[in-house]
């Protein structure tokens, strides 16, 4: 099948991303599966999802061009712009947009990019200051695919842009959508346990990662069939998948991608949340180190979840990796911080 002619089969069949199959159907946890919600909510809670443009609507013309152009570079990213891409070499470690940005970017609750283009520019703590969109890109290239940064002009940062700003037709300036966001967990009232997170992965996420988190690479070297998890190759420490609470929405709603649904996910709370532990775990697993001495300037700004010192709380830094976060988020909003992750 040629790389630069996306089959629907292709689309659709299932893909894994970063932290992939976490978990199957139920391990041996404390807390219970949540109650079944209700058909009438269920559609009433479809219905209101916001609906991309179907990709036969793209013009067929020169911006309609660059708008399949960019869609195609987001979803085969290793094959065009990674560490053996044939249009330029940025990506470091054969993982692509796609790994963490669902189905083309337009998975409810999958880190889609519905608002992507209406929301930018805007400000990001992590910088300290006001990022574009094709800025925001870049983070991605560098931090998670552990590579260097696209020219702000080139074909390609414009075509993926492009095909953002046309997927997200009919959003509002400075808005958001529904399910354009991380779908929220319940928080713990205990540390997030990497051991429990273990026995999750053990039981049911071998299948697809193998013992040592590596995934498998396709046969032609250039991308991943399931990608790893940890190790050199992996995300960086500082990515949004790096954060425990970060990563459990993502996989609580997502994981496994062949068969949870964001209205019927196969995890609980407390195992998206274990399991994203055990992933993140930096004493068990080795990563790729960045310097990170530049982030977030205001202090104060830091994720909750984010344990990279120093900070403007009270709180350890176990505590901002582990949990439990709930007090983190209490003592900030009695002190007028920000509580965000």
């Amino acid at each position: 099948m040629e790389r630069t002619s996306l089959s629907r089969r292709e689309m659709t069949m299932p893909r894994m991303v970063i932290i992939v199959c976490i978990a199957m159907l139920g391990v041996a946890c404390s807390q219970q599966q949540p109650a079944e919600t209700p058909a009438a909510e269920k559609s009433t809670a479809a219905d209101s999802l916001f609906v991309p443009p179907d990709t036969s609507t793209i013009p067929k013309n020169a911006t309609g061009d660059l708008i399949r152009y960019g869609r195609e570079l987001l979803v085969n990213f290793p094959y065009y712009l990674g560490p053996k891409g044939k249009i330029g070499q940025f990506g470091g470690n054969g993982l692509g947009c796609q790994n963490c940005h669902l189905e083309a970017g337009t998975r409810p609750y999958g880190l889609n990019y519905f608002s992507a283009h209406a929301r930018y520019p805007q400000y990001r703590a992590r910088e300290g200051k006001v990022l574009t969109l094709a800025d925001r890109v870049n983070n991605c290239v560098e931090r998670p695919l552990n590579g260097k940064p696209l020219p702000l002009d080139s074909k390609e940062m414009v075509a993926m842009v492009t095909y953002m700003q046309w997927l997200g037709k009919g959003v509002p300036v400075g808005g958001n959508v529904p399910g354009d966001k991380l779908k929220e967990i319940a928080l713990l009232d205990r540390p997030a346990d990497p051991k429990k997170g273990r026995a999750v992965y053990e039981q049911h996420c071998v299948r697809c990662h193998g013992d040592d988190g590596q995934g498998v690479l396709k046969e032609d070297g250039i991308a991943y069939v399931y990608p790893p998890l940890w190790g050199k190759l992996s995300y960086q420490p500082g990515s949004s998948m790096h954060r425990v609470i970060k990563a459990a929405q993502f996989i609580k709603y997502n994981m496994p991608q062949d068969l949870a649904r964001w209205d019927k996910p196969v995890l609980t709370d407390e195992e998206a949340i274990d399991v994203a532990a055990y992933v993140n775990d930096d004493h068990l697993h080795e990563r790729p180190q960045p310097d990170l001495t530049s982030e977030y300037p205001k202090l104060k700004e830091k994720p909750v979840d984010y344990y990279f010192p120093p900070f403007a709380d009270v709180f350890p830094q176990e505590q901002h990796k582990y949990g439990p976060f709930k007090p983190i988020m209490e003592w900030r909003k009695k002190n007028g911080h920000p509580t965000g992750y």
